[in-house]
């Protein structure tokens, strides 16, 4: 078996391992280290988790998510219902300012407004992952924080140090405003997320440019999102 057939099997164990999963309905392509994943589901839950669990896996790279969302006819929602669905889920969400939208067309969900930190635009995004009826959900909602960006590169570099899963010395921070660029090295896909994490929690940062390499693959990986 070759390393492509291998990493193929891997993937597609891990979808059977994961039991929101209808492995049997999920198309596993590979190419070098990138996944392709394609078939037809009933959630866009399902379709995150599937990328979710390609991921996982040890040695993929990327993944390219074509799985598309098909709801059973028996279950079809209107526009109108999953944005009224949508609007009450955000409101009982504690981590969602008011200032967050929504509009749908055809099943899908664009979200637009602003708020003040990158984990309340993640917030919005993942409540309505799991709701019924969408296809999709663009995340249009810009960050505009409350607090001043000073001291941004240092507040970010001593995140680092405290870290236990962050070996501070290969990462370098660079800051213009409330833009980061992380540059460098890392042992594992998990420290790279957790790097990226740790700067998007700084206050005051609205974008981070995560140009971080993982040890023995030698080039970038494309941000991912989750």
């Amino acid at each position: 078996m070759n390393t492509s057939e291998s990493l193929q099997n891997e993937v597609e164990q891990e979808l059977r391992w994961d039991p929101s999963i209808k492995a049997e309905h999920v198309g596993v392509t590979v190419n070098g280290e990138v996944v392709q994943l394609d078939g037809r589901v009933n959630s866009l839950w399902e379709k995150w988790a599937a990328e979710g669990a390609a991921l996982r896996v040890k040695n993929v790279k990327a993944v390219a998510n074509e799985i598309e969302v098909e709801w059973p006819s028996t279950n079809q929602c209107s526009d109108e219902d999953i944005a009224q669905a949508a609007i009450n889920h955000l409101e009982w969400n504690a981590s969602v300012p008011e200032t967050v939208k929504v509009m749908v067309c055809n099943g899908w969900i664009t979200l637009s407004g602003s708020v003040g930190a990158h984990y309340q635009r993640c917030e919005a995004e993942r409540a309505l992952l799991s709701m019924n009826g969408i296809k999709g959900i663009m995340n249009e909602i810009e960050i505009e924080p409350k607090v001043s960006v000073n001291g941004v590169e240092i507040s970010i570099s001593e995140a680092f140090v405290r870290s236990a899963a962050i070996d501070a010395s290969h990462i370098r921070v660079e800051t213009n405003e409330g833009n980061v660029t992380l540059r460098g090295h890392v042992s594992t896909r998990a420290d790279r997320a957790e790097a990226e994490r740790t700067a998007w929690s700084a206050p005051g940062v609205t974008n981070v440019d995560d140009l971080l390499t993982i040890e023995g693959v030698g080039e970038n990986m494309d941000n991912q999102g989750h």
